[in-house]
């Protein structure tokens, strides 16, 4: 595999905190060795100069320094420059031969179908034209035309009837029942089979533990089956998780006896086990169901759908239940129902005009509550002092104003209570300073650790569950907790629980340790709803967790701690109390629980819409703001037209909303249109199996893990797999080769540890490439299903081209590098000024090749960090920009990128730059529109070929420097060091 940026001596030069403009990585050492010690090797300022001297020294140095670089611009080699000459004098007229050119230029534009005239009629243009064309309601007229799979068999009704008596009869089958029969759903069997008869929406709420996602369905079938309809039944059931799809249609067929594949099966992204055709229960995921619907718009082919979880109010179930809306008078046999573990029922039954509501009751013991002022009395806490407002407060004007914001909003909350709970001499003097404590808001770990220990010395054997927000608050409170010397192995048992922090067997922490052996779980809102933990007794609650949020005014996600919703808080009280009497206590006063939200926001509210927007196209919805006003809670206006704006840029959607040829590719795939774009272009770059790779990874979990007390080393095993690319997507890539090397020799669980990898998650990413590759292979892009055949990866060991199709899909997500600070490595964005790299990346504190990094996320928590880094030259630059113009500026021709960025160009290089990208173009429309591989003896070959060897360019060779981004970077380091 080739390593075109091993070198470290990238020509480029930056302003450090001093106004310094020399700044060349020459020889890769250090920045701060080349100015920390300046002064000491007599390159600094004069000794004579004093205080603003000095800075008025390095700012005149600095101007001359950048007056001198200005003459520098770009300028391709002579050798890449005649291969592109070459190349565009052979592609003259070249597409235009290949198209369909009857439609007049007047014509084009005055219908849809005339805009397409160029392309040659095929299969995919009869599909595109069909969707960008049409609209829902025709949809539906047709599909309600098309004969129904499930229709009227006498003979198979009683096959079923027979079958079902038979298995009624068993002994494995009577033991089930038995447990079934005692569930508080089957008490209200008959009451929920006669709503459903009578009405073809109804919601169904039930407390965790009720039975009413395994009894539900059954119910349905059992009952239809007896009634002689088995052959028109055909349920679909829709869970919001893989796991529990699966989990869940496992448990059903144990229930009735069978195996899967019989009465009941699954569907989800990358298995299925499909069950009989009819007189059935599937289940899937709520994305399987939307994609059911591009094909049976009407679900003619279903009796039955179930929505359950939709208290979660996943973006995908809210669509599907607006959906659903406009099938159901279309359909009147078609029953729908809508399932919530919580009380929210009301607002689901009247977006259905008021439907009925039915509400079934938990199995669960009391579980006992106590809030933080009873904490505080039984462990004697005290809180630290907050520290006294400096008295220069006031200058910082935004900041004193949010602060005091703050304090204020505490104190009309706390003050009123604290006056209550005097009058109540419930509590002493010294539980009531605390609460008015201003840090008694904020997550004291020790203040848990102490807790845990008086529930460890004081209360009866059980395991003990904590809510905190986020990993490292885990980290924090395990090390609080090892280092206090209070929990020996011999008696206690400790399991961190997060996504990103597997334990040693994660089956342990859903046993019961032996007896004696306290275990403590310390978990994020995971252990809420996701995993249940059947011997828990004690919850301890911080009431807080962290929600992906979409910063509209900021234009950012964000990932912030903030109170839980009274619902989250239900959840988490609800843990406790499985199998006997429980105990919960939440870290926040009685007063603090009266300010919660009753709900958490739901996910259509705090996201972007890219591909909720593409949904809608392809499910011919209309337009996205007309549509997306008729949902439950409807998005921000401003939202819908930022995503719509990114999907133009991507050239997703058209000036008039329609779908583009790419658009309509982009929404067939089950990814976010940037890492749809990945793996087109690298189908057609033939560098498959590294890109899959890295879009598997990015769109479904990153296989390294943290491991507790080890970080740094994994972080060095990480850092060996960049192959010294300073790219966690190619640690990503290669992570992935490697495993699937190390499987096939049979050491596949050696090299996991070794590398703090996730085997499960290696197996399901590679899965996922095989699925991309057969997705790419039904559009007639790649020649097979298979990622790693040959003629797919002609290319894919050329790292410099997987970086450039990997910043063509994120592209305008560019940032500059400025230098490294205590806090990390600071870069710019256009868009936010100063942001750092987040401390998991391998380019954290790291120094790079070159300014340019891109990334996946931008997000906010503490600070503004961008995650999943790769640092990328001024070609691949050039080359991830989907478009850019020539200017000419004080003499000076630049290039001039749409994401701010401006680089002083030799005309004849600029102008043949920009020839080569309008050449690019115009073959990415012909296979767009044309789909099929590419053909590397033509045409197509040589222009993909200097592509490729353009984007391999080092920055030295074309001539890059910093200075080449102009001045108004250089204007944003003075105004932001000031």
């Amino acid at each position: 595999m080739s390593h075109p940026y091993r070198a470290r001596g990238t020509n480029y030069s930056r302003r450090n905190k001093y106004g310094d403009g020399v700044e060349s990585s020459q020889s890769g050492s250090s920045r701060f060795e080349q100015h920390g010690h300046a002064r000491g090797r007599g390159q600094g300022h004069p000794p004579w100069l004093k205080g603003k001297e000095i800075g008025l020294y390095y700012k005149n140095k600095s101007k001359l320094k950048r007056i001198e670089k200005q003459t520098r611009v770009i300028k391709l080699p002579l050798n890449i420059q005649q291969k592109i000459e070459q190349v565009l004098g052979n592609s003259t007229g070249f597409y235009d031969k290949l198209y369909d050119n009857e439609a007049s230029a007047e014509d084009i534009n005055s219908k849809i179908e005339n805009k397409y005239t160029h392309i040659h009629d095929s299969h995919f243009k009869r599909k595109f034209l069909n969707i960008v064309s049409g609209n829902i309601q025709e949809n539906l007229a047709k599909a309600l035309f098309v004969e129904s799979s499930i229709k009227k068999d006498s003979d198979l009704d009683d096959r079923l009837l027979k079958e079902y008596k038979l298995k009624a009869s068993l002994e494995e089958y009577e033991r089930m029942m038995k447990f079934r029969l005692k569930l508080p759903t089957y008490r209200k069997r008959s009451e929920i089979l006669q709503l459903i008869k009578e009405n073809q929406v109804v919601v169904i709420s039930g407390e965790t533990g009720c039975g009413k996602t395994t009894q539900i369905a059954q119910f349905i079938l059992d009952d239809q089956i007896e009634e002689g309809n088995g052959s028109t039944t055909r349920i679909i059931c829709t869970q919001p998780r893989r796991i529990s799809a699966m989990s869940v249609a496992e448990r059903i067929a144990a229930e009735r006896g069978e195996k899967l594949g019989k009465s009941v099966g699954f569907q989800i992204r990358l298995e299925k086990v499909l069950p009989r055709d009819r007189g059935s229960i599937l289940f899937c995921t709520t994305a399987m169901l939307l994609q059911f619907m591009q094909s049976d718009p009407a679900l003619k082919n279903y009796s039955h759908i179930i929505l359950d979880e939709i208290h979660e109010r996943s973006i995908q179930s809210d669509f599907i239940i607006a959906l659903l809306k406009l099938i159901i008078p279309k359909r009147p046999g078609l029953k729908v129902l809508l399932m919530s573990a919580t009380l929210n029922s009301e607002r689901f039954s009247k977006y259905y005009n008021d439907c009925p509501m039915i509400h079934i009751p938990g199995f669960t013991y009391p579980v006992e509550t106590f809030y933080l002022e009873d904490v505080l009395s039984v462990t004697q806490f005290k809180f630290p002092e907050p520290p006294a407002m400096p008295q220069n407060f006031r200058k910082y004007t935004k900041k004193y104003k949010n602060v005091q914001h703050t304090m204020d909003e505490f104190s009309e909350i706390i003050n009123p209570y604290a006056r209550q709970l005097i009058a109540g001499k419930k509590y002493p003097k010294h539980v009531i300073d605390q609460l008015k404590n201003p840090n008694s808001e904020k997550i004291s770990y020790e203040l848990v650790e102490e807790l845990i220990s008086h529930i460890s010395r004081t209360k009866d054997p059980g395991a003990i569950l904590v809510f905190l927000p986020g990993m490292m608050d885990i980290i924090k409170l395990h090390r609080l907790m090892l280092d206090s010397g209070r929990y020996p192995q011999s008696k206690y048992v400790i399991y961190p629980l997060h996504s990103r922090m597997p334990t040693v067997d994660q089956r342990l922490i859903f046993k019961e340790p032996p007896a004696g052996v306290r275990k403590i779980i310390i978990a994020t809102s995971i252990a809420e709803t996701s995993i249940t933990i059947e011997d828990v007794v004690y919850v301890i609650d911080c009431g807080r967790t962290k929600f992906s949020k979409f910063d509209l005014n900021k234009n950012i996600q964000t990932l912030l701690p903030e109170w839980v919703s009274l619902a989250n808080a239900k959840q988490r009280r609800g843990r406790a109390g499985r199998v006997k009497p429980g105990y919960c206590y939440h870290l926040y006063s009685k007063a603090r629980e009266m300010t919660f939200d009753q709900y958490p926001l739901p996910e259509m509210l705090r996201t972007r819409l890219e591909e909720v927007i593409l949904q809608i196209k392809i499910l011919q919805l209309g337009k996205a703001k007309s549509f997306l006003a008729s949902v439950m809670d409807p998005p921000n206006l401003k939202t819908i037209d930022l995503s719509l704006d990114l999907l133009g840029i991507l050239n997703a959607l058209d000036n008039e909303e329609n779908l583009t040829p790419l658009g309509y590719h982009l929404a067939q795939l089950p990814l976010d249109p940037r890492t749809g774009k990945m793996i087109i272009w690298a189908s057609l770059f033939s560098c498959v199996e590294p890109v899959f790779a890295i879009v598997a990874s990015l769109t479904f979990k990153d296989a390294f893990y943290c491991p507790l007390g080890n970080e740094d080393q994994a972080k060095q095993k990480k850092l060996e797999l960049t192959l010294n690319q300073y790219s966690d997507h190619v640690a990503l890539a290669e992570a992935l080769r490697r495993f699937e090397a190390a499987y096939k020799r049979g050491n596949a669980g050696y090299f996991c540890r070794k590398y703090f990898l996730s085997l499960n998650t290696l197996k399901l990413l590679s899965e996922m490439k095989t699925q991309f590759a057969q997705y790419l292979y039904e559009m007639k892009f790649l020649e097979s299903g298979n990622p790693s055949e040959r003629n797919a990866n002609k290319n894919s060991d050329n790292i410099a081209l997987i970086k450039a199709i990997v910043s063509a899909g994120l592209y305008p997500n560019i940032a500059i590098t400025r230098r490294i600070t205590k806090m990390g490595t600071s870069l710019w964005t256009p868009e936010d000024g100063n942001v750092y790299m987040h401390p998991s990346s391998v380019n954290d504190k790291v120094e790079l090749p070159s300014p340019y990094i891109t990334y996946y996320v931008k997000q906010k928590s503490s600070s503004i960090y961008l995650h999943d880094t790769t640092s990328v030259t001024g070609p691949i630059l050039l080359f991830a920009a989907p478009h850019m113009c020539i200017k000419k500026e004080k003499g000076n021709y630049l290039i001039s990128l749409t994401s701010s960025q401006n680089f002083a160009c030799d005309l004849k290089t600029a102008q043949l730059i920009q020839k080569l990208q309008e050449e690019f173009n115009n073959m990415l429309e012909y296979k767009i529109t044309h789909p099929g591989t590419v053909s590397w003896n033509s045409h197509e070959g040589d222009l993909l070929n200097v592509i490729i060897d353009f984007v391999c360019q080092k920055d030295e060779e074309m001539g890059f420097s910093e200075s080449n981004i102009k001045e108004e970077k250089d204007d944003f380091y003075e105004h932001s060091e000031t």
